[in-house]
């Protein structure tokens, strides 16, 4: 991604005026207020507390996210959030049950494994086959039907980050069954871990069987090459009782302040309320939910009402069918088209590094001018330390706006340990550091407040009589 310089110029000379006769640096008051009361809030944490240890992990369709929609609906309105709804959302079922990896030959040991999301099971009595190893799919497709068919194919690919390698484990089972292979072990898509393997969501294809799929610890992955590579036999029984039932309501949390000028025009924050069935889902997502929600709830209980609609949004099913993200454009209709802005938190609460920032379709001039303004936000944030505005943003429950043309923000952390704990069990509050997880709620305050407030819209041209240069 192509990087921007702060301006760490007064942010007087970029912002828009908050209103008639109002100094255009009354927003560096503003934001102190709102970074000063984030980092003294215990609030947002006693919500990241609640999802962690009261409800846990929170699967489309289990009864802890129903309990979680429930809960998150009824604090808002407690706490004073305007027009609280649910907005229903039919989302998939997919139930791990009782699963098992057992190296059988050249020795009895358990293997580390977790079923992938929307796998299918296997027999009662297990798969017991063979397996092959290899490092990619080129030495898959190398090795040929011949070699495949009948075996369990396990991957070994290397971490080269996330998007890269996160490949094998949406397509490996697709690619080992289109070879004949009748089941698929995947190396868990992590840097480092110990013996800690990492669900996720798979794909199946049409065109292909669907084989049961499951992730293997980085560990057990290559004790498996190095068997094969010194010519033993590698035997694995695979036993999964995962099966997808039909569909259950579910739904998105909707929450706002009305704006005082422009109320149809709306910047809306939010992160994904569901989660895996592992850990906690504490860096993912129960952290940007409660991060955007306290947000939205700091500038409410300073007074501050901006002149558009600033909305949270906990979105429902984005780990295992983006049915939430859907769900949101078509409750919105046409004031999808008013919406200033999206942001999501999808990236855990270590240390904040910044926001990225898309707008599909946009001409140039339109996400530079955009950019500076953003620039100009995060310059607002320098209690906070540096703030980064990269060109290139958004995230999963935000693409149908985007693809509508409204600014898309992702919020970025540093995620140095990110991918150590990433659908795993050890997802869990702890990993969580408080004091960088008030800076981010700090950060998301401010971004959202001034989106919401400042003259001009955020992908709007300057205009010579004021705006954000």
């Amino acid at each position: 991604m192509q990087r921007r310089d702060l301006l760490r110029g007064a942010p007087a000379l970029l912002l828009a005026r908050r209103g008639k006769g109002a100094a255009a640096g009354d927003y560096e008051a503003v934001a102190k207020r709102l970074i000063s009361a984030a980092l003294a809030d215990s609030g947002g944490w006693a919500k990241l507390e609640y999802f962690c240890d009261r409800i846990g992990p929170r699967l489309s369709g289990s009864e802890a996210l129903q309990r979680a929609i429930e809960w998150a609906a009824g604090e808002m309105r407690r706490e004073g959030l305007e027009n609280v709804v649910t907005p229903a959302v039919q989302v998939p079922v997919w139930v791990r049950g009782e699963e098992s990896a057992t190296l059988m030959e050249p020795r009895p040991a358990r293997l580390a494994m977790l079923g992938l999301g929307g796998s299918i099971g296997t027999p009662a009595e297990g798969i017991t086959a063979e397996a092959v190893v290899v490092d990619s799919f080129d030495e898959l497709e190398r090795l040929g039907e011949a070699r495949v068919r009948g075996r369990i194919v396990v991957f070994n690919q290397p971490w080269r980050g996330y998007r890269e390698t996160v490949i094998y484990r949406s397509q490996g089972a697709v690619r080992a069954a289109r070879l004949g292979a009748r089941a698929a072990l995947v190396r868990s898509v992590t840097p480092s871990g110990l013996r800690t393997p990492h669900t996720g969501a798979l794909n199946y294809a049409p065109d292909a069987p669907r084989i049961p799929a499951a992730a293997i610890s980085i560990e057990d992955a290559l004790m498996l090459r190095r068997l094969q590579d010194a010519g033993a036999r590698v035997v694995i029984r695979l036993r999964m009782e995962a099966r997808t039932l039909d569909d259950a309501p579910s739904a998105n949390v909707i929450g706002e302040i009305a704006g005082r000028e422009r109320p149809d025009e709306i910047v809306v924050m939010g992160g994904h309320i569901d989660s895996w069935d592992v850990g906690q889902g504490a860096q993912d997502d129960a952290s940007g939910c409660a991060a955007a929600w306290q947000a939205v709830q700091l500038v409410r209980s300073l007074g501050l009402r901006p002149r558009r609609t600033l909305r949270v949004c906990l979105w429902t099913n984005e780990e295992n069918g983006l049915r939430g993200g859907r769900a949101y454009r078509e409750w919105a209709g046409d004031s999808a088209h008013r919406h200033v802005a999206a942001v999501e938190m999808d990236g855990g609460a270590e240390k904040l590094r910044g926001f990225g920032l898309s707008i599909l379709g946009a001409p140039a001039e339109v996400v530079d001018h955009a950019l500076a303004r953003l620039e100009a936000i995060a310059a607002l944030m320098q209690p906070l330390g540096r703030v980064e505005i990269v060109r290139g943003g958004g995230g999963a429950d935000i693409s149908p706006l985007m693809r509508e043309g409204v600014p898309g923000i992702g919020h970025l952390s540093v995620g140095r340990r990110y991918f150590e704990w990433h659908h795993t069990e050890a997802d869990t509050l702890d990993k969580i550091d408080r004091r960088e997880f008030q800076e981010n709620v700090a950060a998301l305050a401010v971004l959202g407040y001034v989106l919401a407030d400042m003259e001009e819209r955020l992908a709007e041209e300057t205009h010579s009589t004021g705006g954000m240069a």
